[in-house]
């Protein structure tokens, strides 16, 4: 795999000052953001088993339950398997997100391997697993894996922050932004952050639901 990693606050801002030199609106964006924050996060299981809690919940919801979570020891596959519905279900998982885990904790992920994959291989494999959408996966490969080129067209938020940057008439479709943000690899990821970092500043500027 060569596909570039960002470890660093420094290979973030590399991608954006390419991203600002082919893209004026970009230049604009960063003007209004100043330098990204790195977004790393750790990769393996329980990464991915939080994600699963963290849908369709609020933040302070999600971090509640991951909490209890944690608290009970249940994040590694085992523990998981070992847990009863009861169990599970006193740490505030919905029935879905039980069925979900326990698919995550039984699919036995190779999570060394997924960090030497390529990008396009490592969101196929995860979306395999019941819970993990596409979002999810491209999100666990930019964040967890710090993978510097994959975009997340799905994403409401880059989609709202693109329709404001690049004056669209409406919200891009999934196919019609991956379309787009396929001018802007190898830094794809960093267009993402980019485009986040632009909808925080918009928000606060249109109130942006």
């Amino acid at each position: 795999m060569s596909e570039y990693i960002i470890e660093t606050e420094a290979c973030l801002a590399k991608g954006a000052a390419h991203l600002a030199q082919v893209e004026p609106r970009f230049a604009h964006a960063l003007s209004l953001t100043g330098p990204l924050p790195l977004r790393r996060r750790e990769d393996g299981f329980d990464a991915l088993l939080s994600a699963i809690v963290s849908q369709q919940v609020s933040v302070a919801a999600a971090q509640a339950i991951w909490g209890r979570v944690q608290a009970a020891g249940l994040t590694d596959p085992a523990a998981i398997l070992a847990a009863d519905d009861d169990v599970l279900r006193a740490q505030g998982l919905s029935r879905p997100k039980i069925r979900y885990a326990r698919a995550l904790a039984g699919a036995g992920i190779d999570f060394d391997a997924l960090r030497h994959m390529p990008s396009d291989q490592v969101v196929t494999q995860l979306i395999e697993i019941p819970g993990i959408g596409r979002w999810t996966a491209e999100v666990y490969a930019m964040f967890s894996l710090g993978r510097a080129d994959v975009f997340a067209p799905d994403d409401l938020a880059l989609q709202e922050a693109a329709r404001i940057l690049f004056d669209l008439p409406a919200r891009p479709k999934p196919a019609a932004f991956r379309a787009m943000a396929a001018e802007w690899a190898p830094w794809r990821t960093v267009a993402a952050n980019l485009l986040w970092a632009y909808y925080h500043v918009q928000k606060q500027k249109e109130g942006i639901a």
